[in-house]
């Protein structure tokens, strides 16, 4: 008989093998997460749960963590693999930092908002309404027009000022033209307002307000973020692909129309999307052209026309009888709004993934 010899077993890794188990650093997190909700606990000294600080309590877990898991890394490993897993915990807490106020705001914004969403909060406007009741159906439209309008005067003249400067333009008129689209970035929004508000004061009369007048606002806001951003994709399509165009006897403009474009028509459709997100929720130049009204009104020439973000801020800013009724609206307004560019965003990676360049495989 011959004796088989069985190979030797590896022990776990333990905090004296030089090695922390793998599962260490999920109990050092868990036991911190508990010793700072023990802490913010014992601090609530109303008892409500609704008063938990949820925040402090992970900020504090996350500091905690950070101090235990260099102590025991320290001790079981070396110096090195603990500066290692030091600047991994700070990395997550980063992350965990610039995710606590958007999961904040998106849940005090649901909670908040949820309740007023319903029937008449969508086909009522706020004409004779005066306390509880009525709906922002008015608002809802205006922001639609507005927004749509301004998309389709700015992407247009965005996209083709981003070919020119990427495919065509050199020299001082290409310089000027980056200049002046920077400074636009960096314009405040009341400056946009206040220009188009001025120009139709000038030429129509002082004190006119009406929705294209909004729209022609956010485009000044829109057209350079819509550049910049169609600017930096274009100049990431490879050169060969431009060349290989060209060695087939393809002109330039037919290059650029179905071969660069549609290279990068997921990044351009993202920019599309950022400059929309970026002016749909403004409201100092919207106050000064759109006006503000309690009726419907779908004529973007003619009379005031309301939008979501000046809806919420009146109906937060000057409440009327009812407060809360008033502010349970500002609430579901900001609610829908959120929604709406969540449901432009998801339109928008469809476009793009059906326009985008299929890659098949040998």
């Amino acid at each position: 008989m011959t004796a088989t010899a069985s190979a030797p077993r590896t022990a776990a890794p333990s905090l004296r093998s030089g090695h922390m188990p793998a599962s260490m650093p999920w109990m050092l997190l868990a036991f911190s997460m508990f010793v700072a909700g023990v802490v913010f606990a014992l601090l609530n000294t109303s008892g409500d749960i609704a008063q938990f600080n949820i925040a402090g309590t992970l900020l504090l877990g996350m500091v905690i963590y950070l101090i235990a898991i260099g102590v025991f890394s320290s001790i079981a490993e070396s110096r090195r693999h603990a500066v290692d897993r030091v600047m991994t915990a700070l990395v997550v807490t980063a992350f965990v930092l610039a995710l606590l106020p958007l999961v904040s705001l998106l849940y005090t914004v649901i909670v908040e908002g949820f309740a007023r969403l319903d029937g008449t909060f969508f086909s009522n406007s706020m004409r004779n309404v005066v306390g509880a009741g009525g709906g922002a159906v008015h608002a809802i439209w205006g922001t639609v027009l507005v927004t749509l309008v301004a998309t389709v005067i700015s992407v247009p003249i965005g996209i083709m000022t981003a070919i020119y400067l990427v495919e065509y333009g050199r020299g001082k008129i290409a310089r000027t033209i980056t200049f002046l689209v920077d400074v636009m970035t960096g314009i405040p929004s009341i400056v946009a307002g206040l220009f188009i508000y001025a120009v139709f004061s000038l030429f129509i009369r002082p004190g006119i307000s009406f929705g294209f007048m909004g729209a022609l606002a956010l485009t000044v806001l829109m057209i350079p973020v819509v550049v910049r951003g169609t600017e930096e994709m274009l100049r990431i399509v490879p050169n060969e692909l431009r060349e290989a165009s060209y060695a087939l006897g393809v002109p330039k403009w037919l290059t650029i129309a179905k071969v660069v474009l549609p290279t990068a028509i997921t990044g351009i459709t993202t920019t599309v999307m950022l400059s929309i997100s970026r002016v749909i929720g403004e409201t100092a130049p919207l106050v000064l052209t759109s006006g503000i009204t309690p009726n419907l009104n779908v004529n973007l020439f003619d009379d005031p026309m309301m939008t979501l973000p000046v809806f919420a801020f009146f109906s937060y800013d000057q409440p009327g009888v009812d407060v809360q009724a008033y502010l349970d609206r500002a609430w579901a307004a900001a609610l829908t709004l959120i929604l709406i560019v969540m449901v432009l965003n998801l339109g928008a990676r469809l476009i793009a993934k059906v326009f985008a360049p299929k890659m098949t495989g040998r």
